[in-house]
């Protein structure tokens, strides 16, 4: 059985992706939405992959100090890159997304870095709930 820690709430107006709005209900986040330039759009606004890739980046550096405490490694530095890739299927007329997963660690050689990013990918909130719906790639650099 789980409890409850956290429940975010944010809105999106219909335009959506397409000159929208989004907001969460306490204000911290509250953004314009726009369509990217590579996308064809004027790219005057964030866009969905964008924030699921700095929600996923956060919550999966998180899981990497977790692991790292559990592994009694200490690095002095970690980023978490998280790429998120738009995908249309023009077959099936759909769209879908893939991600790729950076570590750039110091600190720790790199079979421990490689370690930390492979043990994340179990604990990450995200990953857990990706995991089987999208393809994901994930790599560890050591600086």
């Amino acid at each position: 059985m789980s409890e409850v820690t956290y429940t975010a709430v944010a809105s999106s107006t219909a335009e959506g992706r397409n000159g929208g709005h989004a907001r969460s209900d306490d204000g911290a986040l509250d953004v314009t939405l726009g369509v990217p330039k590579a996308f064809g759009g004027a790219g005057d606004g964030t866009n969905p992959e964008q924030l699921f890739a700095a929600g996923w980046a956060s919550c999966f550096v998180g899981a990497v100090r977790r692991v790292a405490a559990a592994k009694k490694v200490k690095p002095t530095d970690l980023a978490v890159v998280a790429e998120i890739t738009l995908h249309h299927d023009t077959e099936a007329g759909e769209f879908k997304l893939s991600a790729a997963l950076h570590l750039e660690a110091s600190g720790v050689d790199q079979a421990t870095a490689d370690e930390l990013v492979q043990g994340a990918h179990q604990l990450c909130p995200y990953s857990k709930a990706t995991r089987g719906n999208i393809e994901v790639t994930l790599d560890a650099t050591v600086a």
